[in-house]
């Protein structure tokens, strides 16, 4: 596979050729307060990716400042995930929380220079002295802030408010520590950003050492510098904080990464914020962080992604600095496509009626290979057992067919696949009319499917031998919307109406091949006419659960012909 080229691979090229920097140095940065998602996964494998191109080298490094919403549970799910997408941070696993004492003493130095002060407005009240954007029809003004009245505290006056903070004198919320830089400046994160703010939470990792946390613009570009970062690759919302990220560097003199920014991921049919999928969450429209409807890395994972299928879709869509959405489709045509190759086939099933052989022997039972996966002749065959009374699809049967229906009907023949032809001679009804049972007879000389006389049938049914087949649930996953852009609600709306309502069907009493019955969670598997699946966690001994990971049907390249005929859709940025 060719090497990617994008713009932050060519800036990365050209900091090497110009003596910039000498080494090439990434990392991922994530806050543990929520599950990682497939958003993430194009950061990770960016970032991983081009260490590993480089020679260079990639940390994990938690940026761990806010006590309240962070957790070691958070910090497992990370590791997880970023270990499942085959990216290796070797010893190098760092925490902003492990550069406390530094980040503290960076700011002590701040203050003496001057450039730092102790602020006691409230937060309502720091916000709305930094000023506010006005819309002026087209244009966007941000009138120059107001000074705050502590502005101009003595060095040894904030040096003592600051240090009294740290010892807990000061009740939550009280007082923060400013950046002095501009107050109109036309950059908001430039006018005075807070440093510090007070906060008696426990820390998942520093328990109640600390009261003063350090925001996340001060200790972000600091934790880089320290770690040895050479170029700071992050997305678009982070655009702006690059001139501060670059102003407390320079205040302060130390090593100084290169902070890049690109388009993070958005993809239909879907949301892409830690916020909004915790709400999903918290109000029960989801089982959990890990449900296969989410866009999570472990929900997809849990699914039946693999790592292969999604790192194919990042190299696809690339890396850009444009704002886009990126279709859904795509992203299930490079898991069909990887699917496709290494998912063994399986007859399950899944809405089972009846079938009885009546001219077949009782009692007899015999053993057909079935091809295990037609892309791979290594994968080999398998015995399917076959007897008297099989399971069909319900679907597959109409005693009133109609027009283009090519399946079993009465006085019909089809192929059972791998088996026999059979023809339809009956049915057997329950009181309310409803076929609870086909009679067919088969046709011995056409044992493996095939008519010595040349005659063709139009249908390939399969199906599970009665006593043999292995009981199962089956949870058929569909997207989580029913609209390509979630939150694009009229005013007023709330965008939880566009959920899904048949985003998850289970069926129960389906029937699987016997080999079925041994599958370990995870495993993948074709259920030949019904497409991929994958065994869940919640399978126990004597009844397995299988997750539909993607259909059959490929609709990216009919999807792609009209994509090409018009734009690419933009978005606005999903909220954080």
């Amino acid at each position: 596979m060719a090497e990617p080229v994008d713009f932050i691979r060519e800036i990365i090229r050209d900091d090497l050729a110009a003596g910039r920097f000498d080494r090439v140095h990434t990392r991922f940065p994530p806050e543990p307060n929520a599950y990682l998602h497939i958003g993430h996964a194009q950061a990770i494998l960016l970032n991983y990716g081009i260490a590993q191109e480089f020679g260079g080298k990639f940390n994990l490094r938690f940026d761990d400042t806010n006590p309240e919403k962070e957790s070691e549970e958070y910090v497992a799910a990370i590791k997880r995930d970023v270990r499942w997408l085959g990216a290796d941070w070797e010893d190098r696993e760092f925490y902003a929380s492990d550069y406390f004492e530094q980040l503290y003493q960076w700011a002590e130095e701040l203050i003496r220079k001057g450039v730092a002060y102790v602020c006691d407005l409230s937060p309502e009240e720091l916000s709305r002295t930094r000023g506010q954007p006005i819309r002026d029809g087209e244009r966007i003004i941000t009138p120059p802030g107001v000074d705050s009245p502590y502005r101009n505290r003595s060095v040894e006056e904030n040096l003592d408010l600051f240090r009294r903070m740290r010892a807990g004198e000061f009740p939550e919320g009280s007082r923060t520590l400013r950046a002095k830089i501009d107050m109109a400046h036309p950059n908001l994160n430039m006018r005075d950003p807070v440093l510090y703010r007070i906060l008696h939470a426990r820390h998942h990792r520093t328990g109640d050492t600390w009261c003063i946390y350090p925001s996340y613009d001060w200790a972000h570009g600091q934790s880089d510098s320290i770690e040895g970062i050479t170029h700071s690759i992050c997305t678009l919302e982070f655009e702006n904080h690059r001139p501060l990220y670059d102003w407390f560097l320079d205040q302060l003199g130390v090593h100084h990464p290169r902070q890049i920014e690109f388009a993070r991921l958005n993809l239909t049919y879907t949301v892409m914020s830690k916020r909004l999928l915790l709400r999903l969450v918290q109000e029960g429209h989801v089982r959990g962080w890990d449900d296969p409807r989410m866009p999570t890395l472990a929900g997809i994972r849990r699914r039946g992604y693999t790592r292969e299928a999604i790192a194919d879709f990042v190299r696809r869509i690339g890396v850009s600095k444009a704002e886009s959405i990126r279709e859904i489709e795509l992203l299930e045509h490079c898991l069909r496509d990887d699917l496709n190759k290494r998912a063994p086939r399986r007859m399950a099933v899944l809405e089972p009626v009846r079938l009885v052989v009546t001219n077949y022997p009782e009692g007899k039972v015999e053993g057909f290979d079935a091809v295990n996966n037609p892309e791979d002749p290594s994968y080999g065959t398998r015995k399917v057992p076959f007897s008297r009374e099989l399971w069909i699809e319900e679907e597959d049967f109409r005693e009133d067919p109609p027009p283009g229906f090519f399946r079993l009907a009465p006085g019909r023949e089809v192929r059972l696949r791998y088996a026999y032809l059979v023809r339809c001679t009956g049915v057997v009804k329950d009181p309310s009319g409803r076929v609870v049972e086909v009679h067919c007879t088969y046709d011995p000389a056409t044992r493996g499917g095939d008519a010595p006389d040349g005659r063709k049938v139009k249908a390939t049914l399969h199906w599970a031998s009665v006593p043999h087949a292995v009981d199962a649930e089956v949870r058929l996953y569909d997207r989580l919307f029913t609209v390509p852009d979630p939150l694009d609600v009229p005013e007023g709306e709330d965008w939880i109406g566009n959920l899904n309502p048949d985003s998850l069907v289970v069926l129960r009493g389906c029937k699987l091949e016997p080999c079925l019955g041994e599958a370990q969670a995870g495993e993948r598997f074709q259920f030949e006419r019904k497409g991929y699946f994958c065994v869940d966690q919640d399978t126990r001994r004597g009844l397995p659960v299988f997750n539909r990971i993607v259909t059959l049907r490929d609709t990216w390249a009919k999807l792609q012909g009209k994509l090409e005929e018009r734009p690419r859709a933009t978005r606005r940025a999903w909220p954080t």
